[in-house]
C-alpha cells in the first residue's frame, strides 16, 4: 500500500476540502450556536481530529468570516446588476426583493448564520455592518419609489422597510429547499403580497 494511503486510512480523514468543511461548520454553527461551538464538537462532527480542521483553516473563527463572506458576498452582488442601478425605483425594488429571496434560498444555511449573528466578535460585528448597508441601500429604493409615485404614501416608509425585512427574513425558519414551495413561487408570493396586498382583485 502507498505510504500516503496508509497514513489516511490509519487516521481515518474522509476526503474533505475547505468548503465542505465549511458547509458542516455551518450546520454545526446554526444548530449550538457559534459561541457554544468548540473546535472539538466541530471535529466530532466532522469526524476528524483537530488538528485536521486546522489544515483547512486557521481557526474557528476564520470559519466563520468565510461563512458571512458567503452570505453577504451573495447579497452584495445584487446591488451591482445592472437591473439594481438603472430604470423605474420600484422594478429596481422588486428585483432587489427577488434576488435576495433567491441568494437566501441558494445559500439557507449561510444566511441563517448571517441573521442570526449578536455581534460579539470583530468579525461578527463587521458582517452586521455589512448587512446594515445593505439594509440601507434597499430602504433608498424604498424611498426612490415613494417619491416616484409608485408605491403608496400614507405608511411610514421605515415601518415598509421593517415589515419587507421583516418578511423575507423570516423565511430562513420555515423554508425547506425541495419541498413543493419552489424558490420562484416563493418570491412571487412575497412580491404579490408585499406590493399587492391581500385583498382578492374585484
Amino acid at each position: 500500500m502507498p505510504k500516503e494511503t496508509a497514513t489516511a486510512s490509519k487516521r481515518g480523514r474522509p476526503g474533505y476540502d475547505q468548503q465542505s468543511v465549511l458547509r458542516i461548520a455551518v450546520d454545526v454553527f446554526n444548530r449550538h450556536g457559534y459561541d457554544a461551538t468548540s473546535m472539538g464538537i466541530l471535529a466530532e462532527n466532522l469526524g476528524i481530529s483537530k488538528s485536521a480542521i486546522y489544515h483547512h483553516v486557521p481557526s474557528k473563527g476564520e470559519l466563520l468570516k468565510l461563512a458571512l463572506d458567503h452570505a453577504l458576498g451573495g447579497l452584495e452582488a445584487i446591488l451591482e446588476q445592472p437591473e439594481a442601478t438603472s430604470g423605474a425605483a420600484d422594478s429596481r425594488l422588486e428585483f432587489v426583493l427577488r434576488q435576495t429571496i433567491a441568494v437566501l434560498v441558494e445559500r439557507l444555511p449561510f444566511v441563517t448564520l448571517l441573521l442570526r449573528l449578536r455581534g460579539n466578535t470583530e468579525i461578527e460585528r463587521n458582517a452586521l455592518e455589512r448587512r446594515r448597508a445593505f439594509d440601507h441601500k434597499v430602504a433608498a429604493l424604498i424611498s426612490d419609489a415613494r417619491e416616484e409615485g409608485s408605491l403608496r404614501q400614507d405608511i411610514d416608509p421605515r415601518t415598509v422597510t421593517r415589515l419587507l425585512f421583516g418578511t423575507i427574513n423570516s423565511i430562513v425558519e420555515w423554508y425547506k429547499p425541495g419541498g413543493s414551495l419552489s424558490p420562484e413561487r416563493l418570491a412571487d408570493d412575497v412580491i404579490t403580497m408585499a406590493f399587492d396586498g391581500l385583498h382578492a382583485s374585484v
